[in-house]
């Protein structure tokens, strides 16, 4: 049976210092708002709080991150979604920086709305991490994957197969976190990272592996299963 470490987080800890610093300004902002408009202009005092509060719901539900356990218990080459989004490519394509040959390649999309934390897509050992600085171009574009901002991560998978999943900055996400480390074991249901404001992530599977999702298809991330290795 497979080791689980599955941490009960409901808000994510990159959220922790933007969360506590927003909840302080909402309070001063709306303090200060009732001390001079209550109660000869009470209407100003409602839109002012009715608006901070819908900013800092809209902050706390970015940095949501909802336990989740994939639910199967035999993981062998299984390859989960490692992000909430949408499937924008599923392509066999060359690999310029690690494998140099050709791999299949499928790519989320990740919306400012979904759930930025990235899970791993498989169970194994931890080969290489690598951080690159690049664009900012928009993280559906071909060229993102090569020229944005990114975070490499492979994976050697128990039986000597490697996958590599990077995170890629958007237009918007000027912010990869990555907490993966070389050497050390990893599993599903484990977050490897985060990327603020949406972007893209992007796993390289050897070719002949069966693909299970489809162009378009919503993903949520440790849930749904992308591919089978053969």
């Amino acid at each position: 049976m497979r080791k689980r470490k599955l941490r009960k987080i409901r808000l994510h800890q990159e959220g922790t210092h933007q969360l506590t610093v927003g909840f302080f300004v909402w309070l001063l902002v709306n303090a200060a708002a009732y001390y001079l408009t209550y109660p000869e202009l009470h209407w100003l005092f409602i839109l002012i709080a009715v608006s901070t509060t819908t900013i800092y719901l809209l902050l706390v539900n970015f940095f949501r991150c909802p336990p989740r356990r994939f639910p199967g218990e035999d993981t062998e080459g299984i390859v989960v979604a490692p992000a909430d989004g949408k499937v924008v490519v599923i392509e066999e394509v060359e690999e310029p920086d690690y494998f140099h040959d050709r791999r299949l390649m499928i790519s989320i999309f990740m919306s400012p709305l979904n759930v930025h934390a990235n899970w791993y897509p498989v169970d194994g050992v931890v080969k290489k991490v690598t951080h690159d600085n690049g664009k900012f171009h928009r993280a559906f574009l071909p060229k993102a994957s090569t020229d944005n901002e990114r975070s490499m991560v492979v994976i050697e998978t128990p039986d000597g197969r490697e996958v590599m999943v990077r995170q890629i900055a958007g237009a918007m996400a000027r912010r990869i976190v990555t907490y993966a480390k070389p050497g050390e074991e990893c599993f599903i249901d484990q977050h490897f990272g985060f990327i603020k404001l949406g972007s893209r992530v992007d796993v390289y599977l050897p070719v002949g592996t069966e693909v299970c999702v489809t162009m378009n298809q919503k993903t949520t991330g440790n849930q749904t299963i992308l591919a089978k290795l053969k």
